[in-house]
């Protein structure tokens, strides 16, 4: 997905592409992680896909990967100031999710005839 470069919400959604990315991002708001913690945390994830949302991120600004010295080598995986300026965007996300889930079903916004203001 090519985001629009004049499209602020495109870009933001090209970065938080895939399944799986908001939950990494999740993770590593609550502090650096290493690989397998990250895994750990998100047992549904391959080792395919977590490397893949990793480097995703980490292409997008949003991660950054820090390869420790030493034996064995170490990595922690945090986020960039940008990735950090996330965190109330997921939160709105969650409370969106969280506010129409509950809602009844017959008021319920159509997604068809609705659109961002």
């Amino acid at each position: 997905m090519e985001p629009t470069p004049e499209c602020p919400v495109e870009i933001t959604l090209a970065a938080l592409h895939g399944r799986w990315t908001t939950l990494v991002v999740r993770e590593l708001l609550r502090g650096d992680r290493s690989y397998s913690e990250l895994r750990e945390a998100l047992p549904l994830l391959s080792d395919k896909v977590l490397s893949d949302r990793l480097a995703q991120l980490g292409e997008a600004g949003v991660v950054e990967r820090d390869r420790r010295r030493g034996w064995p080598p170490r990595v922690r995986y945090a986020l960039t100031t940008s990735g950090h300026r996330l965190g109330p965007v997921l939160q709105a996300l969650w409370d969106w999710g969280t506010e129409t889930s509950t809602q009844p079903a017959e008021t319920k916004p159509d997604r068809a005839t609705t659109s961002p203001r």
